[in-house]
């Protein structure tokens, strides 16, 4: 084995791309577990969740950045604020463009925005490819290259992946190891996250609330944990760590919405929560939960700041 097969690469990638792109799902495969929610809802994503590859001879840390979007919002101003000073920051980019969608105007906009960037690898990822026949990812890919050609930009590579499948998720993983600089490991061994605990929590939370509701509640939605303390007086065989947390809707309508009718659908947020926080935290978890109307804080400052944007 010569030396530079035994070279140690170590650094950060991120995935960028418009709203439901399969950002999420690919750092969840990449890492091999959940740390980012992923939901049919569109911006599901409000941060960059960061996610760790451990290899023998890399260190690969995922970021997972919200759908760059047209904003409506202070808040949608603030999640293309934290793409671009991420897509800065990074040593690698993936752009994630879904085979079954044609390349839009989104992307376009997209793809030149990252051609400015200059000196810094990028990849193309052709995502969901699972949902659509050969000939259709052959002609996207064709499509990306088209897109990359007109915005001046050469892909460090294009590569098509199917995350829900598996297929190709590892070679991804090679090809952008390859553009990580050298050095030693920047995590400790066995950790997946450096997301805090509370974090992870409310994003579990929120992605339970997100589960069934429609139009315009997804983007309403906001999670804070207040409180995450064990239970006093319990044995170290039995012990049990108590969950306080609220559910932030902007309208009392959408409040009645997510308790549902005689507090159903919140129970059922609760059950569909509590499995994966006791997963997160590995102990048996008491969650209190409660809905607050925090009036249209996607648009006021103070309460974005409130609720950690």
């Amino acid at each position: 084995m010569t030396s530079a097969d035994t070279t140690f690469r170590s650094g950060f990638a991120c995935f960028v791309g418009r709203p439901n792109t399969g950002k999420s799902t690919l750092t969840n495969a990449l890492v091999g577990d959940k740390i980012a929610i992923t939901s049919s809802k569109p911006q599901t994503t409000r941060h960059a969740i960061r996610g760790l590859v451990h290899r023998d001879d890399a260190q690969l840390v995922v970021v997972d950045t919200p759908g760059l979007h047209k904003p409506r919002t202070t808040l949608g101003e603030r999640l293309n604020d934290l793409v671009r000073s991420t897509w800065s920051e990074v040593d690698t980019i993936g752009l994630c463009l879904p085979a079954d969608e044609r390349i839009g105007p989104g992307d376009r906009f997209l793809v030149c925005e990252i051609a400015r960037l200059r000196r810094k690898p990028v990849l193309a990822i052709a995502t969901k490819t699972d949902l659509v026949s050969p000939n259709r990812v052959a002609e996207h890919l064709m499509a990306i290259q088209r897109a990359g050609d007109d915005a001046g930009l050469t892909w460090h590579e294009v590569v098509p992946v199917s995350a829900a499948a598996g297929d190709q998720v590892q070679l991804l993983a090679d090809l952008l190891v390859q553009t990580l600089p050298e050095g030693p490991p920047l995590y400790p061994e066995g950790r997946l996250t450096d997301e805090p605990e509370e974090t992870l929590v409310a994003e579990v939370i929120r992605e339970a609330a997100l589960e069934g509701v429609r139009d315009e509640l997804p983007h309403s939605l906001a999670v804070v944990v207040d409180e995450m303390v064990p239970r006093e007086g319990r044995s170290a065989d039995r012990p049990l760590v108590d969950v306080r947390a609220n559910v932030y809707v902007e309208r009392d309508s959408q409040k009645g919405i997510i308790i549902g009718h005689r507090g159903a659908r919140l129970k059922e947020i609760g059950s569909a929560s509590r499995v994966q926080i006791e997963r997160i935290l590995g102990t048996p978890v008491f969650l209190d939960l409660h809905v607050k109307v925090a009036k249209d804080w996607q648009r006021d400052p103070k309460q974005l700041r409130k609720l950690g944007f």
